[in-house]
């Protein structure tokens, strides 16, 4: 009568066996079984039944050189290095960066007809455009300011001198103010002339502030941080050899 019985019938073969085998024994030490018991044995797990062949998870700390490995207890969570100050600097000082280039593409539309130099401007600006938006969106997300502390405040020390002047002219690369005026007055074949070797000269100095970032101990390493940065180092490398190109001169590879 108990092979009739639904519960056992959708267990495995050999679960099945084993609880057949338990309910005869059962049966032929006291000759009845409740129903009451019978219901508890047939309303247990396979899984219960059977022992556990998963052995819990290891957590493994590597070893230094010549030293062994460690088992480290399973509440062990990863700890995140604390972020670098220049984190910040990096982004405040790329935004100005950024806005002189999206500065000087603007210049295209009324000193050029240049149909290639037209498409890389455009290039240039929308990308650098869209970066300006993330790096701000990243120091708002941390609570960071999006300029460098001292901008805008004067020097005790030179009354009347603009310290946010002095450190967009202290990055790299970035077009002094005699440059951007001789290029707002070129036109035509010297305005891309111009502009591309002044680009050229924008985006190596980009590259040295993302260079700088990598070589500051415990910098850039956020995973948001690690990834713009690099993206920017592969994009402007890739546009420098572009300008090379077009102003006749063989690509020359930046040293990383």
């Amino acid at each position: 009568m108990l092979d009739h019985l639904t519960p056992i019938q959708s267990f495995p073969f050999s679960a099945s066996l084993k609880l057949r085998s338990l309910i005869s024994f059962a049966v032929s030490r006291s000759g009845i079984i409740t129903a009451s018991a019978l219901t508890c044995l047939l309303s247990l797990p396979v899984g219960a039944q059977q022992a556990n062949s998963n052995p819990p998870p290891v957590v493994v700390q590597p070893g230094a050189p010549g030293q062994p490995t460690q088992t480290l207890p399973l509440s062990t969570r990863a700890i995140l290095p604390p972020r670098s100050p220049k984190d910040a600097e990096f982004m405040q000082g790329m935004i100005m960066h950024h806005a002189q280039a999206v500065e000087m593409t603007a210049l295209i539309e009324s000193q050029t007809e240049n149909k290639d130099v037209r498409l890389l401007g455009a290039r240039i600006s929308q990308s650098q455009s869209d970066e300006i938006k993330f790096m701000k969106q990243w120091l708002e997300t941390r609570e960071e300011p999006l300029s460098p502390p001292m901008a805008g405040m004067p020097n005790k020390d030179m009354p009347g001198h603009d310290m946010s002047s002095h450190h967009h002219m202290s990055m790299p690369g970035m077009l002094t103010p005699k440059q951007m005026d001789v290029l707002r007055k070129a036109e035509g074949a010297k305005f891309d002339r111009l502009f591309l070797t002044g680009m050229i000269q924008h985006h190596n100095g980009a590259l040295a502030m993302v260079r700088d970032l990598f070589d500051t101990p415990g910098a850039g390493q956020d995973a948001e941080l690690f990834n713009f940065a690099t993206d920017v180092d592969s994009g402007q490398r890739a546009e420098i050899r572009i300008m090379q190109t077009m102003l006749g001169e063989k690509p020359v590879e930046e040293k990383r």
